[in-house]
């Protein structure tokens, strides 16, 4: 892969300078020091976690309760419930 870096003309001479000093091409140095800031990063996680859906997350809890079901348990609970409308 090639990767093109925009350098400021001082920047980009002093780097060329570094490079020679140390009896090296300027993408060699380059390359050195990509290998340093690799080296020391932490290893980066390729993989995500599979993310779980909703019905997944809420499976635990078993089928959901019907309609009529829903309706006879708050019939249940209203049952002895004090009325205002007689």
């Amino acid at each position: 892969m090639a990767i093109t870096l925009s350098l400021e003309p001082q920047k980009e001479a002093k780097l060329i300078a570094v490079a020679e000093s140390k009896g090296m091409t300027a993408n060699d140095l380059v390359n050195q020091a990509i290998d340093k800031i690799i080296s020391d990063a932490p290893e980066a996680t390729t993989q995500k976690e599979p993310t779980i859906s909703l019905r997944g997350l809420l499976a635990k809890y078993g089928t959901a309760s019907s309609a009529e079901e829903i309706d006879q348990n708050r019939a249940d609970m209203f049952r002895n419930f004090p009325r205002s409308d007689f």
